[in-house]
This record gives C-alpha cells, structure tokens and sequence, in this order.
C-alpha cells in the first residue's frame, strides 16, 4: 500500500477492449464472443433450421392411395390425360401396374371420371340398353342385350370371394316357329380365381344354376365352367362329371376316415399312457369302384310229381277204319252176310272206353277196325333264379395303423428322471386295445404296428411375443419415431449447443469501478494520496473485493495503465495482487 500511495497522479481508465458497455445490444454481444463459441452458435442454429424444415416437409409430405389398378393402356391412357388436365398430380407404382393419387382426392377423382365414363373397360351391364340409338336395327338390339346380360352375369359371379375376374360367352340361337326342333341355348364361363382359393362342388354348381336360371329354357347342363388353367370345373354336356371334382371328393372322403380311425386311437389310449405321449397314423385303402353284377340261374328238370304244373292239356280222338272188299272177287263174293253163328245167351263183351255202341255193333257185324288217338300236353313252371349285386363305392379294403407310444419316465434314486420301457405285456395289451377301436378284420389283410419309443422333445421356444415386439407397438413406433426423434434432436441441439452460448452472450455483472474511478481516488507516483484514513481503508476494501469477484477485470485494467504510462507503470510491482493487498 506504501508503494501503491506513493504513485503519481494519472489520467482516469480507460475501458478495456474486451469489456461490454453499460446496455450492450445484440451484435455488440455476438462480437464479444469467442471464435469457437461463434462456430458453436452457428452450427446450432444451423441444425435447429434444419430440423424445422425437416419436420416441416414429412408434415407436408403426400400421401399417395391406388386410384384404378389393372387398367387396360386405352383407358390408362386416357386417365392420365383426364388427371393432367384436372391438374391432378400422379405417379405410377412400381411396374405400372396401378395410377396413384392424392389420398385426400380419390373419391372425389373416382366420381369425377365415372361420370366421364372412365375407365370404359369395365363391365357393363343393361347400361347398353340406355344408350340405344335411333333406327338401330333388331340384330343390334339382340346383340346389346346378349351383351348386357353376359355383364350382369359377370357381375354376379365376380362378387363370389374367391373369384378374382370372370368372363361369360352366352349362346342364344335365335327362335324360329318353322323349326319343329328348337336349338337350346348354352353358356360358357371363364373363372379366374384367386392365388391360393379353390371353389367347391358346392360353389361351381351355384354358379351353374345361377347362370342356367337366368337365361330362359337353358338347362344346366348346358352351362360348362372353366378355370384360367383350363380345367374343366363342372359337368361336361355328357354327363361326365370332372375327373378332378370326384378326385377332391374322394380324398376328403378317405380323409376324414383316417381322422375318424386315427381320434379313435387316441381316445383309447391317451387315458392309459397321458396327453401328448402318443401318436397315431391310419391309412385306409378305399375303393371307389362301382360294379353290379346280374345272374339268372335255372334249376335241373324236376320229377313230375314234384314240379308245379303251369298247364295241362289231354286230346283224344276214335275214328272207324275204311270199310274195303273181302272174300275173293266174284259172285260168292257178293252174297249177304250169313247168320250169326254166336249162342244167343253168351256174354256181353265190354266196350272200350269212348266207344260207341253203334261202332261197337258195326264191328261185330264184320265192319272196319276202329281207330284210336290220345294226346296229352302237361306244362310244367320254369324255376328261373335272377341276382342282381351292387358293390356300394367307398368301401374300405385295407386299414393299416401305426402306433407309437413315448416310454414312461421314472426316477432314481438319485432324483435323476431317465426313461423305462414298456414290457411286452404292456405292448401287446395295447396293440389288442388298437386293433378292436378300428375294427381289425385280419381276412383283407389289415394290419397294426405299435412301437414304444422315447419321444425327443424339443425345447420350444416362447411364442409369446414381447411387448417392443408386438406388431401394433411397432407400428406405433413407427408412426412416433420421427415426430420424437426431431423434438429430442431439437432439444439437445438447443440446450447442449445454442444454451450455452446464449449465456456467455449475456453481459456480465457491472464492475463496481466507482471505489476506483472515483475523482477522490487519485494514484500517482509524486505526491500521496490526500485521503483521510478511513475512506482509504473503503477503497481498498472494494478494490480487494473487485479483485476475488472478476479477477479479469482488475487485470484489464493493470493492462491498460501499463498500457497507458510504461514508464510510470514501470515502478508498478510485478504481482497484479500486490496493488490490492
């Protein structure tokens, strides 16, 4: 302090460079920084822009929804010039398979080109009838109707699920009253379906009767109906049905009576061995062949006395022989009969059975023989034997079951669990349990195999899906990560780079420079400080205090007197701190 006091008057400081004015304006406060705080500022106002503009444009951002799909290039065509002069943007998918457009615009555009009447190539239906022309002739008028309805029906079919597009050909030959026969009509029906779906029996004979009803006096056998491989789907004109109709039939048919046998095994058994240590396999051979057999047997012939008589017919006829000449030609010859030479009291002789007296007379009188014939006609019935047999289809001829049954497990003495096999008692009791569920018939060579074996059991990995896995969680996700991730690279941009910078741009405390600027504080190097000793020891208080508080200060200002008076501040002390203490 002696050397301090002995210090000659000087001029007042001057404020340092570095040091900020009373109300510092916001350039004045930029240019007070560092170069490296300066970069820092910039850089993060840079990235908050960024982020902004970021935000800004994904807010902004189209959505884009498939306004027509599958179009034809006529009527792509002429969608793209109907957008274009609409001033409706667009773009193409990938191949060019669909147009897209705003989704805010695609019902508003969809209506907008209907009533356009785009796209033209779609199905129309009856529509045709409404646009008839004036003088259109009858040959015109059948054809648009045998267009409207084929739409219609297409319509109808393209509604089915399963069907992807559809196409009907209907033959309608026109009706003539000079034809004694009529030439019916018949329809045709391309199906395309699906990747992945089939239709029934069930399903192909609705399209069937819905085509056949809706065509007068066509029958639906006329009606033939063909995939877009094509296969042949429904039944033939003929009568035949489509071989792969029946084959679908019969395999579901032999499927279901393998899970019948196969459920069969395992409600038998899984009581006995538990749940899940067993598994069963059945394979039966079906016949699906149909046969009919008839034979007609006759029986040997039978002994009249024991055969039934149908009819019976007995003719008998006597006629007398021709009178002819006897004796020898001539006069004797020609003499009457003489007397009967007989006794008069001898016996009768009996007539034969039918013959008449007077025949019986003329005999013994020397007439001709009598002549006898009998006839008899005894019919007798047939025994006649007809059997007709009809093998029933889907009959089983061979059932084949596969058994396999996992070993008990059982534990040691240690505690350690290892697997026992069944004995052979067990096994066979089994195999007779299995044999009487499916109905063993050894006679058409059924057959049973059961195996015990220890089943390997995978370690099954938890299907539950965690909570960050979860499809809806990850769409969420999705949907939240760039609103979040900009809010989050905002605020770290903003108070790890811009904060800190903003703050060193805030003007520091106002030294308290009046103990030293003070007119009543006059340092100087010629005479001493003309101050009582009480208002010294104030000042230097403050000066002490100045100097612990902003030490950058009280060094700028040791700078700007050496600055100003190199000569006076030479007889300064070397140590800045010797001034304040």
């Amino acid at each position: 302090m002696a050397e301090a006091a002995a210090l000659t008057p000087m001029t007042p400081v001057a404020t340092s460079p570095m040091a900020l004015p009373a109300n510092p304006t916001l350039s004045q406060r930029f240019a007070a920084l560092e170069r490296g705080q300066k970069m820092r500022l910039a850089v993060g106002v840079a990235l908050l822009v960024a982020v902004i503009l970021a935000a800004v444009l994904m807010n902004s951002k189209t959505e884009w929804r498939v306004l027509f799909s599958g179009l034809s290039d006529k009527d792509g065509g002429a969608i793209v010039a109907q957008l274009t002069q609409m001033q409706v943007p667009y773009q193409y998918t990938e191949g060019g398979g669909a147009i897209m457009v705003p989704a805010d615009k695609v019902h508003d555009i969809r209506l907008r080109l209907a009533s356009q009447g785009l796209p033209k190539g779609s199905v129309t239906g009856f529509e045709l009838m409404e646009n008839s022309r004036f003088g259109a002739t009858q040959f015109q008028e059948r054809v648009n109707f045998q267009r409207g309805l084929e739409g219609e029906l297409t319509r109808s079919i393209q509604a089915l699920s399963s069907v992807q597009s559809a196409r009907v050909h209907l033959a309608l030959p026109q009706q003539n009253g000079f034809f004694r026969e009529q030439q019916k009509p018949s329809a045709s029906v391309l199906l395309s379906l699906y990747p992945g779906r089939i239709l029934d029996r069930a399903q192909i004979a609705g399209i069937v009767h819905l085509v056949s009803s809706s065509v007068p006096e066509m029958k639906p056998e006329a009606v033939s109906i063909v995939d877009d491989t094509g296969k042949l789907l429904s039944q033939s004109p003929d009568g035949a049905a489509g071989q792969e109709g029946i084959d679908t039939q019969q395999l579901k048919y032999v499927q279901q009576i393998e899970a019948q046998y196969r459920q069969r095994i395992l409600d038998i058994l899984e009581p006995v061995v538990g749940k899940g240590n067993i598994q069963a396999q059945v394979t039966a051979d079906v016949d699906f062949s149909q046969s009919e057999q008839t034979s007609e047997t006759h029986t040997p012939n039978q002994a009249p006395d024991t055969g039934a008589v149908r009819s019976q017919q007995t003719l008998e006829s006597t006629n007398p022989g021709p009178a002819g000449p006897t004796g020898i030609p001539g006069a004797v010859s020609n003499q009457p009969p003489g007397p009967n030479a007989a006794p008069i009291n001898a016996a009768a002789q009996p007539l034969a059975p039918g013959v008449p007296q007077s025949l019986a007379q003329a005999q013994g009188q020397g007439a001709a023989p009598l002549s006898t014939r009998k006839e008899s006609i005894v019919n007798y019935e047939v025994d006649k034997t007809v059997r007709v047999v009809r093998a029933a289809r889907g009959a089983i001829r061979r059932l084949s079951a596969a058994v396999v049954v996992n070993q008990r497990t059982q534990a040691d003495a240690r505690g350690n669990v290892a697997p026992v096999p069944l004995t052979q008692q067990q096994v066979d009791q089994m195999t007779a349990l299995v044999r009487e569920s499916i109905g063993f018939n050894g006679d058409r060579g059924d057959s049973v195999n059961l195996m015990n074996a220890p089943f390997v059991v995978d370690a099954k990995e938890d299907e539950s899906l965690a909570f960050w896995q979860q499809p809806a969680v990850q769409e969420l996700a999705r949907d939240l990560a760039w609103p979040v991730g900009a809010v989050l690279l905002a605020l770290a941009v903003l108070f790890g780079v811009v904060r800190p910078v903003l703050k060193a741009m805030q003007a520091p405390p106002k030294p308290q420079f009046s103990a030293l600027l003070d007119d009543d504080l006059e340092l100087g190097l010629a005479e001493p400080v003309k101050k009582g000793p009480r208002v010294q020891e104030r000042q230097l208080e403050e000066a002490r205090k100045l100097a612990r508080e902003n030490p950058a200060a009280v060094a700028g200002i040791v700078k700007a007197w050496i600055g100003s008076n190199k000569d006076e501040m030479a007889l300064l002390p070397q140590n800045p701190n010797a001034v304040v203490n």
